[in-house]
């Protein structure tokens, strides 16, 4: 089975749980001994593990024709991508894309990001699936998210080839009901055109078939997983004083942070022995620093920024317990990462994850009394961080991408009648 995936992100370079989820969940499908996954990113950077996938950067490929010579172009790009590559694809254009701002290969000049010009980021996506669509061998075309669902529906035009949209988060996640018209219809559009819907959670589900009218027989879930953390043992936590508890993610409304610190500030009033971390970026940052201000707690906050990579878990590792109060989380995978290094986790019931994960602490994103609560039994009392500690280790070393990348299978199989 030959699968074509349109992606946005793939770590290392990562700016979210996107990348981790797809990379996840492709490097489970390809533990499946007859799985050919070619994975499609804006913007390599050329450190990306392609032991199980290939990775092809819709950057190096051309979408209007240009004169080059192999010299020129391997000068150019050699250092990620083959010159025969390069013109064996430049044979698959088929439209006339002049109209697009391209470098002297003809290529287009993506951010591999979230910029200003993402719509139009996202439209230029098109012209690079439409030549790889034409080029490549392929029997399905799986695109993560709504940024690359118009790629796939293009690759699905020209090629005929069944399309299975993996719906990450809509926007009804991102905005809390204050949906964006554009991004609504590229993701209704997308949903519509696809043989076959996957997401994360069945909270995500109920909105799929809800608020973008979709059949249910046409929406699966497939709950997330989490890559297994070989050195988990060499994360250790550091004697200290104070208990640490750490919120990390995006900070904007759809993950709560307010009541993050509002429940720290219910936790301070009872104890003092508790230092508060919110790690990350995002547009409501400046806010919580002037909320943690006004309430009064600032020498117990920290704002480190935004993690990446062996940075995270040991930020988890080093924490007493993990926080994730989202008002409306698709999935999340934080709080399974923060299990792997035997941290106890509080999850909000507006999560996915909350459907899988039974060793955690749940509460409403908005009740901070039973948030403040649950951190102070944890920080205080040793024997129920001993049990959550030891129960979530044990539970979260059994959910693995291989099992969800069986289910996506069974998905290829069915929408291409095998």
């Amino acid at each position: 089975m030959k699968a074509l995936m349109f992606g946005w992100e793939f770590p290392p370079h990562i700016l979210g749980g996107l990348g981790t989820a797809s990379y996840g969940l492709t490097k489970g499908m390809a533990e499946q001994p007859d799985m050919d996954i070619t994975f499609v990113i804006p913007r390599p950077h050329g450190d990306e593990d392609q032991s199980f996938a290939k990775i092809i950067g819709a950057s190096f490929v051309p979408v209007v024709w240009k004169e080059n010579s192999w010299e020129h172009v391997e000068s150019r790009i050699g250092w990620i991508m083959h010159p025969d590559e390069y013109f064996w694809l430049r044979n698959g254009i088929k439209y006339d894309f002049r109209r697009i701002y391209t470098n002297d290969l003809g290529c287009i000049d993506f951010s591999g990001k979230y910029p200003e010009n993402l719509i139009e980021e996202i439209s230029n996506y098109e012209a690079v699936a439409s030549v790889l669509a034409h080029q490549l061998d392929f029997d399905v075309i799986h695109s993560h998210d709504w940024l690359t669902y118009p790629a796939g529906r293009f690759a699905k035009q020209i090629s005929g080839k069944p399309l299975v949209i993996h719906v990450h988060a809509t926007d009804f996640d991102r905005s809390r009901g204050k949906v964006n018209p554009t991004v609504y219809n590229i993701e209704k559009t997308g949903m519509d055109a696809a043989d076959h819907i996957m997401t994360v959670s069945n909270l995500t589900r109920r909105t799929v078939i809800e608020k973008y009218h979709q059949h249910p027989n046409k929406v699966t879930t497939v709950h997330n997983a989490v890559e297994p953390l070989k050195d988990a043992e060499s994360f250790v936590k550091k004697p200290r004083k104070d208990k640490l508890v750490t919120f990390l993610g995006r900070i904007t409304m759809q993950k709560g942070p307010e009541y993050f610190v509002e429940a720290a500030h219910r936790v301070l009033e009872k104890t003092k022995n508790v230092r508060f971390v919110m790690a990350g970026s995002g547009d409501m940052m400046n806010d919580m620093i002037e909320l943690v201000a006004k309430r009064g707690i600032a020498d117990r906050f920290h704002f480190p920024g935004f993690l990446r990579g062996r940075a995270v878990h040991d930020m988890l590792a080093q924490s007493d317990v993990y926080i994730m109060p989202s008002v409306s989380e698709p999935f999340g995978i934080s709080p399974l990462e923060a299990m792997q290094v035997g941290t106890p986790s509080i999850i909000s019931y507006q999560s996915g994850c909350a459907e899988i994960l039974t060793n955690v602490v749940k509460t409403d994103y908005w009740d901070i009394d039973a948030m403040a609560d649950a951190i102070y039994s944890i920080v205080t009392y040793p024997s129920m961080y001993k049990s959550l500690h030891e129960r979530g280790l044990e539970e979260v070393n059994n959910i693995k991408w291989s099992d969800a990348g069986l289910k996506v299978r069974a998905i290829y199989d069915k929408v291409t009648g095998r």
